[in-house]
Order: structure tokens, then sequence, then C-alpha cells
């Protein structure tokens, strides 16, 4: 049985998605009681946003429903990544085929954000920051954070 799991959100800059993710996954394993179990991290495959916040936009949204990101800041990917962390997420195709095309070796720790919530239809995570689709981001991200803590759980923590 592993100590800890480490689970890592990846979308393109890490100010919008990601962070979101990371944030509501974040809350989501501390009110189970299980912060010393499982790790939590985001990033970027572009570099566009290191060391910033995120979004505002992101942020007000996360806010109104009781998260807060602000201590969060953006990080590019690096390759220590891919065998650091169990879980590496991608929001998108995009980001998933820049995280394949720089994984050293297997990739079997890759995986779609939304396949840990099959109840939506929906397949990708998309880009809230040109239309400002925050608040269906985040209804996005509340889901599939549920499914990925159940998935955890079973596989690991069981």
């Amino acid at each position: 049985m592993k100590d800890k799991i480490k689970v890592l959100f990846v979308c393109m800059g890490n100010i919008c998605r990601s962070p979101t993710a990371h944030g509501v996954f974040r809350q989501l394993v501390e009110e189970n009681g299980l912060s010393q179990r499982i790790e939590i991290d985001s990033a970027g495959t572009e570099a566009y946003h290191i060391g910033n916040p995120p979004d505002g936009r992101a942020q007000k949204t996360a806010l109104s429903r009781g998260f807060d990101l602000s201590d969060l800041r953006a990080r590019q990917v690096n390759g220590n990544d891919y065998d650091y962390y169990d879980y590496v997420i991608a929001m998108d195709d995009d980001n998933m085929h820049n995280l394949k095309a720089k994984a050293p070796g297997g990739q079997d720790m890759l995986y779609m954000f939304l396949q840990f919530a099959p109840e939506r239809t929906e397949t990708e995570v998309p880009d809230p920051y040109y239309d400002g689709s925050f608040d269906y981001v985040f209804d996005l991200v509340a889901a599939a954070s549920q499914g990925l803590l159940a998935d955890i759980q079973q596989r690991y923590l069981g």
C-alpha cells in the first residue's frame, strides 16, 4: 500500500482549469480526512503564466462556491512529474497530446479528467479563458473530482 497518492492536474497555462481542479479536489480531500494520504498540485503544459495566481474569474467563481484558490501559483509541467505523480490528469485532448509527447517511457499515469465523471457526456473540460464559461467548468470539475476521489479510494485506500 502506498503511503501517499500524488495527483497533478494539468491544463495549458495553469490559471483556469487546473487550479480550479486543484482547489476543489483539495477541499474534497480535506473534508474526507485524507490530506495526509493524498498530495495535490497543478501545472500547465505551457510556461505562459509561471508564478501567477489563478485567473481572477476562476477565483471569483470558486469563492462564490466556497473554494479559495488564492494561494495557488502557476507552474509548468516538468519531466520529473511523470515519475513523481500517480495521476497526471489532463483537462482536454490538446493537453493530453502535449503530455504524451513529453512523457519519458510509460504513460500509465496519464488520465483525462472527465473519465472520472462517467455521468457526464463531455470528454473534455473546455478552456474558459476566452468564453468566460467558468461556472460550467466548475460544474465539470466538481463532478470529476468526486469520481477521482472514489477511484483513489477504491484502488489505493480501500
